[in-house]
């Protein structure tokens, strides 16, 4: 028998703290409707990150991937920043949104039972990425689809 999942919220906090911290970093100075590049493989890929709405306590960021393989969907996700607690949490991938601490499996949307920790984590290494390897510039709007 299958054990069933548990989410450890500690991870999950300090997950999504961590990604707070890693956001303010790529987004210094920045205030609603700045758009910042990271130019990742120059020609061929970059993700841009949108501050769509800012209130006092949370900020609503656009992150996407533009360009890369032809045959992959790039991916795009929204991302709520709750300032008072100082964390980043994604609400939305790609068409996905409102995702549950812990799913049963299977399911109807072959979710995996950790689904709201990977997503997380996938952004966590994505912004890592961004400050290791990525060249910063400042966008007025998405670069269009290829």
């Amino acid at each position: 028998m299958r054990k069933r999942y548990v989410p450890d919220l500690k991870q999950i906090g300090a997950q999504c703290e961590s990604n707070y911290l890693r956001l303010q970093r790529l987004l210094a100075d920045a205030g609603e409707g700045d758009c910042r590049a990271f130019v990742l493989e120059p020609g061929l890929s970059q993700v841009q990150i949108m501050i769509e709405e800012e209130h006092p306590y949370t900020s609503m960021l656009d992150v996407r991937q533009q360009g890369g393989s032809q045959w992959l969907l790039p991916p795009q996700m929204k991302v709520r920043l709750y300032h008072d607690a100082g964390m980043a949490e994604v609400i939305r991938f790609h068409n996905q949104h409102r995702f549950e601490g812990r799913y049963t499996y299977p399911n109807k949307n072959m979710l995996q039972p950790d689904e709201k920790w990977q997503i997380n984590r996938f952004l966590a290494e994505w912004l890592d990425h961004c400050l290791r390897h990525g060249l910063a510039h400042s966008a007025t709007q998405f670069a269009p689809a290829p």
